[in-house]
């Protein structure tokens, strides 16, 4: 399957807050809908939610970077719709848009020190010595 992102994702959960700020269904708009993102990109998140959200949908996206504690705020577009548990659980893929560069830069920086950390974690050796029992 040939991958079409456009940068690095990073698989991690994060608080989000999502916004309907446009839509051509039923929806109404500035609902605001309290969820997690599962991963994360420069151009983009896949954010789980209970509400089914329509393709072409636009979101004000809140989010924060849970080990960093920084804030993110961008408008998204719903690229997107994987249905989990029929009228319960959904998976969105959000492709973020007109993101003002601070934020970019941001996410830039988070993710590559995310990669950086992964690719350096410590390995945890666990090793027993057994003292010799004396005669």
């Amino acid at each position: 399957m040939h991958e079409k992102r456009k940068a690095p994702r990073v698989k991690e959960e994060n608080g989000v807050t999502i916004t309907v700020i446009s839509n051509k269904k039923k929806l109404p708009r500035e609902k605001r809908i309290l969820t997690n993102s599962e991963d994360i990109s420069t151009s983009g998140a896949k954010i789980k939610t209970n509400i089914l959200l329509n393709v072409d949908t636009l979101l004000m996206v809140d989010f924060t970077l849970n080990t960093l504690q920084q804030k993110i705020n961008t408008i998204g577009k719903v690229k997107w719709v994987k249905m989990i548990i029929e009228d319960e659980s959904y998976e969105v893929g959000v492709e973020f848009i007109n993101t003002p560069i601070y934020a970019i830069q941001r996410l830039e920086d988070y993710i590559s020190w995310k990669q950086k950390k992964a690719g350096n974690e410590p390995i945890l050796i666990s090793a027993e010595y057994n003292k010799p029992q004396s005669k």
